[in-house]
């Protein structure tokens, strides 16, 4: 049953909406995230974080900035979290929950506990699309509970409907962003490529993701070997670290590439690793709208990216970078020879590629449209309530 709603929104001031996640390692979603936390003006919308599992490195950040909560899920099958998360948020008085990510966990106990809550607001955000991230069963089984299913891009959001038992009345397009004054081109790679051991001449291509299955960084090593034969003198960063860290340094090691591929784990400077690339790379099986091609475009950075997901939208095949079909190492090699090759042309790929971001794909824009869509999702059960009770006061006595 919904807790007391005011009968306007002036009446109620500032939102308080829990952002519930399973925890937060780094990440693209988790990085989302975060900047969406930092960025909400606390004069429409007070965030706060809850983590069901545990913060992560990227939530403890977090919860130095906002209210935090994690540990209320002991392990896989604690169905006593429901209880617990249902207190915390009566407790919060949250008007407003988003879960963060694909079905899972944080998913269904989120939306179940924000009913049992009687939270007004219930909203899921979906960052992936495809495998391994899908939306089971129970999850679906909530849909009508959900009163809107958060998509990081149009297709994204087209694909939710069709494929992930969201209804299409109920799909919101909010796009990723990111910040724009971070991440920009300008700043003096030279220096970091002293750092990491490269020469100033070198053509480097650089993939910007968590060492996961999904990502496919194998087809970026193929490609990478076929690069070589034609640009010796090429060099290779992959930033990120993950549970193939080890089976990708071994094979690495079997194509002869120890010498031209760094791995340079989890990085804190990724503006500054990108300042020392001419080429960024994604070779995924499935994306959605992955933040790490928003953030190498605006730096100014051509792209060069397989065809999954909603990635033309962002990569626009032939201005902002190339599209390739997925799993095709000789594409991906021969696009990124040459960007290396055609320096001004890999220049005005990197331009047109920043002021794309600058128009669609900021964090501003990005974060006002999750505090409109939560204040408008608000006024709306408001104006419901208000006129369920002018009907009542109109009804005759019998």
């Amino acid at each position: 049953m919904l807790r007391p709603l005011f009968e306007s929104w002036e009446d109620h001031g500032p939102l308080r909406a829990m952002f519930v996640i399973t925890w937060m390692p780094v990440g693209g979603a988790e990085t989302l995230l975060a900047e969406l936390v930092r960025r909400m003006d606390r004069s429409r919308v007070q965030p706060e974080l809850c983590c069901l599992k545990r913060l992560g490195p990227v939530g403890e950040r977090l919860a130095r900035e906002v209210p935090a909560f994690s540990g209320l899920l002991r392990h896989k099958y604690d169905v006593l979290v429901l209880p617990r998360l249902t207190r915390l948020m009566r407790r919060r008085r949250i008007d407003a929950v988003v879960t963060v990510g694909t079905g899972g966990d944080k998913m269904f106990w989120g939306r179940l506990a924000a009913c049992a809550a009687g939270v007004p607001v219930i909203c899921s955000a979906l960052h992936s699309t495809g495998l391994p991230d899908r939306v089971e069963r129970l999850n679906r089984l909530l849909a009508p509970l959900t009163d809107a299913f958060i998509a990081v891009a149009e297709s994204h959001g087209e694909y939710l409907a069709r494929h992930e038992g969201c209804p299409a009345h109920k799909v919101r397009v909010i796009p990723n962003g990111v910040d724009t004054q971070r991440f920009r081109p300008g700043r003096d790679g030279v220096v970091v490529r002293r750092r990491l051991g490269l020469s100033p001449e070198s053509p480097v291509a650089g993939i910007v993701a968590a060492l996961r299955p999904e990502k496919h960084h194998e087809l970026f090593l193929q490609a990478a070997r076929r690069v070589l034969r034609n640009r010796p003198d090429a060099a290779f960063l992959i930033a990120g670290d993950g549970p193939r860290r080890s089976a990708l340094e071994q094979m690495a090691q079997r194509l002869g590439l120890e010498k031209a591929v760094r791995f340079v784990g989890t990085r804190e400077d990724i503006p500054e690793l990108l300042s020392a690339i001419d080429v960024f790379v994604l070779t995924s099986h499935m994306e959605a709208n992955p933040v790490s091609i928003l953030e190498a475009m605006a730096c100014g950075k051509p792209v060069v990216a397989t065809r999954v997901g909603s990635l033309a939208e962002t990569v626009h095949h032939g201005r902002t970078g190339f599209l390739t079909s997925p799993g095709d190492a000789q594409q991906i090699a021969h696009r990124v020879l040459e960007l290396f090759a055609d320096r001004r042309l890999a220049v005005a790929m990197g331009r047109r590629g920043r002021d794309l971001v600058l128009r669609r794909w900021s964090s501003q824009r990005m974060v006002r449209g999750y505090e409109q869509l939560l204040v408008d999702l608000y006024r709306s059960k408001c104006r419901r309530l208000s006129t369920s009770a002018g009907r009542l006061e109109e009804a005759p006595v019998p």
